[in-house]
């Protein structure tokens, strides 16, 4: 439980940063054009399998979905999911990475963060599996959605007080659950998706990163094998022992984590564990796989070039 308290107070901050990052539900702060949030029917997902933790409680508002910034979004995730996007077994390494998108635990940018992620890891000979967790309850309607999100955030909303640790992961409980779950269910099926269990590692985005920490620091069982923390959280933590390579790509024009230091870069070096930063001139934030003029977009082959310098996309004889 100690390991818990020093994750979730170093986090509790960074937890009301992502919180003001959904204001802009995920999307790249840069974009200009098509931002009207645009109600759309669910997208078939035919391939998405429950992972088996519980329905979330007490939840009201059924999942929907909308478009912004030309990609989809998911909200009101209360049934949580992962979709496989295999590679072609001729190209097929053994690695896999679970792909958690952000949106300030109100949302999941599902296509930039997660869908386009996977396919792009699939075309490298890497098992994806995109993580539609469960999410915190907003309103059904999107005009009352919009409207409570303003109200959040305006001057007149009272700032809510700083949650003590044991709070902090109460909140967090139902996506961690949905992490270890995720993990646990790869790993049973790891010989039928042609995985290797030693390999399968996780990679987030913006509140995505968030979940992805808080897997590789306390989820327990999932012991992911390496991490990719994507615009993420960068406070100071407690580094255990068995704590997996990291590595973190950042935007310096992001407005809401490029300005706290790297806490979590000098923690895992202190403690003599894998690191590597990326540090992009610019980007904004929820860059993802946007196509973009800005040096930001190279995060993705650097993340492969990465895992390939662990070792981790080399097939097993």
């Amino acid at each position: 439980m100690a390991m818990h308290s020093t994750l979730v107070s170093a986090l509790s901050v960074s937890r009301a940063a992502i919180l003001v990052a959904a204001c802009s539900f995920a999307a790249p702060v840069f974009a200009q054009q098509n931002d009207t949030m645009t109600p759309i029917a669910t997208p078939d997902q035919p391939n998405a399998i429950e992972i088996g933790t519980a329905p979330l409680p007490d939840a009201r508002a059924r999942e929907s979905w909308h478009s912004q910034y030309g990609s989809k979004f998911a909200r009101n995730v209360t049934v949580a999911t992962i979709t496989p996007f295999l590679p072609d077994p001729a190209k097929a390494s053994g690695a896999a990475v679970v792909v958690a998108p952000g949106g300030g635990f109100r949302t999941l940018s599902m296509e930039n963060e997660g869908w386009n992620v996977a396919r792009a890891l699939a075309e490298r000979g890497v098992a994806a599996f995109v993580l539609k967790y469960r999410l915190n309850q907003t309103p059904a309607d999107m005009a009352g959605f919009e409207r409570s999100m303003k109200e959040m955030f305006s001057g007149t909303a009272r700032r809510p007080p700083r949650p003590d640790p044991q709070q902090m992961m109460a909140g967090l409980a139902p996506q961690i659950a949905d992490s270890r779950a995720a993990f646990a269910l790869i790993r049973r099926r790891a010989a039928e998706w042609k995985i290797d269990p030693d390999r399968i590692g996780m990679v987030g985005f913006s509140a995505g990163a968030m979940l992805t920490m808080a897997t590789a620091l306390a989820g327990e069982d999932a012991r992911p094998a390496f991490i990719g923390n994507i615009y993420g959280p960068l406070a100071p933590v407690t580094v255990p022992a068995d704590a997996p390579p990291l590595f973190v790509a950042l935007a310096a024009d992001d407005p809401f984590f490029a300005n706290g230091g790297f806490g979590l870069i000098d923690s895992w070096r202190a403690a003599k564990m894998p690191a590597e930063l990326h540090l992009y001139e610019q980007g904004g934030h929820g860059f993802g796989m946007y196509p973009k003029e800005t040096t930001s977009t190279g995060w993705f082959n650097a993340f492969v070039s990465w895992l390939t310098m662990h070792g981790m996309l080399e097939p097993k004889a």
